[in-house]
């Protein structure tokens, strides 16, 4: 069974290239487009890695992120925060909140796609 992913992005077109690349991978892929989502989503389907956004609608990412990286049931789950925010506190707010990798958007496929293979194979 191929590794699961789980995409938190309240961008459509952006949770949807993401899942067809990485579909077309092997990976399996959950979407949600809200923080409240993800984590009931993350607890659920219990992902080997989540692509993140920080600035999502109900409950922020790196709120998210520090849920998940506290929770035992998620713990163990990699985190990349895929964001648009690009000052150096909120890449430290990320990092503190558990955040695996920051990565900013626009991302480039070739290279975000090297990160993911080298967090969860």
């Amino acid at each position: 069974m191929g590794k699961k992913i789980l995409i938190v992005e309240d961008e459509d077109l952006i949770a949807k290239v993401l899942s067809i690349r990485l579909e077309g991978l092997g990976y399996k892929v959950v979407t949600a487009s809200d923080g409240e989502e993800g984590l009931d989503a993350a607890r659920k389907e219990r992902p080997d890695l989540v692509i993140l956004d920080i600035g999502l609608p109900r409950l922020d990412g790196n709120t998210l992120c520090e849920v998940l990286k506290t929770d035992p049931a998620t713990k163990g789950a990699r985190i990349i925060m895929l964001t648009g925010k690009r000052l150096v506190g909120d890449m430290e707010s990320a990092f503190s909140a558990g955040a695996d990798l920051y990565v900013n958007k626009p991302y480039e496929w070739p290279r975000l796609l090297e990160h993911i293979k080298k967090l969860i194979g």
